[in-house]
């Protein structure tokens, strides 16, 4: 038998949604699931490649290819967790925990931390394996020198914002609610997220840098009940990176 949605006030559900019961508001049971992370992730793909292979073959320039690139996939990353809970749903502000308040923000701000000390070690050790660790952003940033300073600003701004609010939004938004939505525990949600964010780059030799980040991050998703502080933290982590990529000195952060 098909299961049955799972009630407003799900195990693990954002405090957006504890919130809204207790204004007494009226809610319908999220009809969205997993099945709608699959086609996120599958869908972003498709357009990640449709849209390089399109840039590629109009002509376009390297500063346009790797920024359009780079964005394309976000209008499904984004886009669908945005138009599911819309449809079948309460919306993405309440049914993924679209809020931040200052006691949001100090827990982000630890978890940003906690993130970098462990990504400068997960760095440490991957660098006695392999040498000189890089990532496709920061190689993409180096490309983009040639393209100008505003190229390179523009670049910087995705990375620091862009990525990390579509990035939040599907992972510890959509699927860590599906997931905790159909019963999964606490610690695998957090444990999954983390394992597909990581793998979902698709740079094996930083994958254990960017695990302990998603690990991160889902305890932030967990203890704020907040997808807006995963996301501040997020920006965080990939600020010092990005930030030191328009300065010339190193490639960009998860």
């Amino acid at each position: 038998m098909p299961r049955e949605p799972a009630p407003p006030d799900y195990p693990g559900c954002p405090i957006t949604v504890t919130e809204a019961l207790a204004r007494g508001e009226v809610l319908r049971s999220p009809r969205w699931g997993l099945w709608d992370v699959l086609i996120g992730l599958v869908g972003s793909t498709i357009v990640a490649v449709a849209a390089a292979v399109g840039l590629f073959l109009m002509g376009a320039s390297v500063a346009v290819q790797i920024i359009g690139g780079m964005t394309a996939p976000w209008l499904i990353l984004a886009g669908w967790p945005i138009l599911i809970t819309r449809l079948r749903g309460n919306g993405a502000r309440i049914d993924l925990g679209l809020r931040l308040t200052w006691r949001d923000t100090g827990w982000a701000v630890l978890g940003a931390v906690v993130a970098l000390v462990l990504s400068i070690a997960a760095v440490t050790i991957t660098e006695v394996f392999v040498p000189e660790v890089t990532s496709a952003a920061g190689d993409a940033g180096e490309v983009l020198e040639e393209s100008g300073f505003a190229a390179m600003a523009i670049f910087a701004l995705l990375v620091m914002v862009g990525a990390p609010v579509v990035e939040e939004l599907f992972f510890r938004g959509l699927m860590f609610s599906a997931l905790r939505k159909r019963g999964l525990s606490t610690v695998l949600t957090i444990v999954v997220t983390a394992v597909v964010f990581a793998a979902f780059h698709l740079e094996p030799v930083r994958f254990l840098i960017l695990l302990p980040t998603g690990l991160v991050l889902g305890w932030v998703r967990w203890r704020t009940g907040s997808t807006g502080a995963a996301m501040v933290a997020h920006g965080i982590v990939n600020a010092p990176g990005a930030i030191a990529l328009l300065l010339g000195l190193s490639d960009v952060s998860p």
